[in-house]
């Protein structure tokens, strides 16, 4: 009888498997579909708030949502016209920038051929060129660009889920049998999932406002885009932010050397830890934290899945699987799996020495 039940057993989990992988190639085939949805839904999470906040002030609804969104459209055209200029000047501008990159070597190579070290200057540019080092951020904004192509599609999946919003939770109580509204789970994971994104779009607005400032005083060129880009990569914690600072501190290195470049780094080091590890916390607790190894998997897997922009919201939405983990008693165990550190039950290693010590006794 074990055995019948061990096979069924196994089984079982083999068409769980199965499912998972079926429903992830589905995802991928739609992607050109799910990936407007998805940032549609991101950005209504993040208008909701606002909406409420208006509508304590006796704002109609509808007028809300319409200058909102009015507001969001004039805010993306206005930054996509600049981000998009600033990308053609500096691929027109990447031949002057090699040529710097060499002058600002020569020292090195200077110091190498002392030591008896013959390394050429082509060799060391392809090590240090900024077109590589620029290659992914350029191709992400690019790839966020061509899905925002779609722009009218995602504003009215926008202004729509918003007319929605209030209902939502209703409709999910009675969706799962609970017109009594007794799940608190459900009211949890939504509160849970609209604080994190709120938060974190809010500090990440102020790391790429503090960071785009810094720059244009440091005098480092396109500091707008290097804003933006800091922005967008503060979504993703710990790569993000390192991946977001290498090409403007190479780009200071070579336009204004080596103290610039110094500059340029302490200014994204102190940007991040004060708004990662005093301002975010403070409003965020610390209990929504994900580990390090998750962060850079899911960056592999979201970004495999939806691209760019998977790779972008990859940090949210790994964030919103734990919480929804969290808000159910059979997912506990998995979201403990994806939390960055495990506290321990209060009193429970009291409560073992003191059972030791009555067995000893």
């Amino acid at each position: 009888m074990g055995r019948f039940e061990n096979q069924g057993v196994a089984f079982k989990g083999f068409a769980i498997m199965a499912f998972i992988v079926v429903i992830l190639a589905g995802i991928k085939a739609a992607s050109p579909i799910v990936v407007p949805f998805v940032l549609s839904a991101f950005i209504a999470v993040i208008c909701n708030p606002v909406i409420d906040w208006l509508a304590r002030y006796r704002v109609p609804r509808g007028l809300a949502i319409m200058v909102l969104m009015v507001f969001i459209v004039l805010m993306g055209l206005w930054l996509a016209s600049i981000v998009g200029s600033s990308i053609n000047e500096f691929s027109q501008q990447l031949p002057h920038y090699r040529d710097q990159l060499v002058e600002q070597f020569s020292w090195v190579l200077g110091k190498l051929q002392a030591l008896n070290i013959s390394v050429s200057r082509d060799q060391l540019l392809a090590y240090f060129d900024p077109g590589i080092a620029l290659s992914m951020t350029t191709n992400m904004l690019s790839s966020v660009g061509g899905v925002m192509a779609n722009l009218f599609l995602i504003i009215l999946t926008v202004v729509f889920m918003l007319f929605e919003a209030q209902t939502l939770p209703k409709k999910l109580h009675f969706a799962l049998d609970d017109p009594d509204m007794r799940l608190k789970q459900i009211d949890k994971f939504l509160h849970s999932v609209n604080q994190y994104m709120v938060i974190k779009t809010l500090v990440s607005l102020g790391t790429g406002l503090i960071v785009g400032i810094g720059l244009a005083i440091i005098g480092v060129d396109y500091a707008l885009l290097w804003g933006v880009v800091a922005f967008l990569f503060n979504y993703i914690p710990n790569i993000g932010s390192i991946i977001a600072a290498i090409p403007s501190v190479l780009l200071a290195f070579i336009q204004l050397g080596p103290a610039a470049a110094g500059m340029t780094g302490l200014l994204y080091l102190g940007t991040n830890m004060v708004m990662g590890n005093v301002v975010e916390p403070k409003y965020m607790g610390r209990g929504l934290g994900l580990s390090t190894l998750v962060v850079f998997l899911s960056l592999i897997f979201w970004g495999w899945l939806l691209g760019s922009v998977g790779m972008l919201l990859s940090v949210p939405l790994t964030m919103i699987v734990k919480i929804a983990l969290e808000s159910s008693q059979s997912g506990g165990w998995l979201a403990i799996l994806l939390a960055d550190e495990v506290s321990l039950p209060s009193g429970s290693s009291g409560d073992d020495e003191n059972s030791s010590a009555d067995k000893q006794s």
